[in-house]
């Protein structure tokens, strides 16, 4: 299992990007990354199960929601955006089915809307 991010360095980073952000510059890579999987964790503390694959190329990727488990191959629920769209939809600043209808989301399967566990809060 990876290692868990603190929640002072997940905020930290968070509000690293969103200060990159706001200023209109890119945000450090390493932040993006933290940031990115410190909201993947609290997904998973919130909605833990092994039912959906949540990924957010290339910095990570968690199974989350109680169901079927999945164990090889391709998951039958997987839902995939990128780093910018999850922080987005994960810390409420975005709704999923704006995210979704704007076709930044990529979700596949009968249990991949997430807009029932999010926002976490981070």
């Amino acid at each position: 299992m990876a290692r868990k991010i603190d929640i002072v360095d997940g905020r930290a980073a968070l509000e690293a990007v969103r200060s990159a952000d706001a200023s209109g510059v890119k945000p450090q890579r390493t932040d993006l990354a933290t940031a990115v999987r410190y909201l993947l964790q609290l997904l998973d503390e919130k909605a833990p199960g092994n039912s959906v694959e949540v990924r957010v190329p290339p910095f990570g990727a968690v199974q989350v929601i109680q169901g079927p488990r999945h164990t090889r191959g391709t998951p039958p629920n997987v839902v995939e955006m990128d780093a910018a769209t999850w922080i987005a939809v994960s810390t409420g600043t975005e709704r999923w089915a704006d995210a979704a209808d704007g076709g930044r989301i990529h979700a596949s399967g009968t249990r991949a809307d997430l807009s029932d566990v999010l926002p976490v809060r981070p």
